[in-house]
């Protein structure tokens, strides 16, 4: 998605808009790497106003997406949704040869060039962000037993869990034998 900064006035110019995931390469790469599924375009209502020498935009982004729990490896969907703001600001992007201790002001300002602002690429990643690292299904997921390998969500299995602490494991088969003195 581009704003043309001609439209972008000082009073806010509201946008609503339905795009698919696969103009966005970081998505798409996030698809083809098996993180999740994407299963709805792109959803965005956003605001944009020229204030002070920069554009800030606002708005919400949304999609559902399917995922696997990492607990007991269903397949499930959710929906994500992220909200934000960032700032626009006239200029090219200079690289920096040395480490620079950033405010937070630059963690949420970005240079653009020309007479658009193109929005993809912070969407993409405000997107991104929300995709949870480790999905569960529910917090209440009991995941798969570890000797057998079945849902514990569906039942109990046939496994002893002894009461054994992972810790001291490995002691489980180690035999003390008497040791006489000389």
């Amino acid at each position: 998605m581009k704003l043309r900064i001609n439209d972008i006035k000082d009073k806010e110019l509201s946008l609503a808009a339905e795009e698919p995931v696969s103009g966005y390469p970081i998505l798409t790469a996030m698809e083809s790497a098996g993180e999740c599924r994407f299963l709805a375009p792109l959803r965005m209502h956003l605001t944009a106003v020229r204030e002070y020498g920069h554009f800030r935009v606002h708005g919400t982004v949304s999609t559902d997406v399917g995922l696997t729990c990492s607990r007991c490896l269903v397949g499930f969907s959710s929906e994500i949704t992220s909200i934000f703001t960032i700032f626009y600001l006239p200029g090219a992007v200079t690289p920096l040869d040395e480490e620079v201790e950033l405010s937070e002001e630059d963690l949420v300002s970005v240079p653009f060039e020309g007479d658009e602002i193109d929005l993809a690429p912070e969407i993409a990643e405000q997107i991104g962000m929300e995709i949870p690292y480790k999905p569960l299904c529910s917090e209440e997921c009991k995941g798969l037993c570890a000797s057998c390998g079945v849902d514990l969500n569906n039942g109990e299995c046939a496994c002893s869990h002894g009461k054994t602490s992972l810790k001291f494991s490995a002691l489980n088969n180690f035999k003390l034998e008497n040791i006489k003195e000389k």
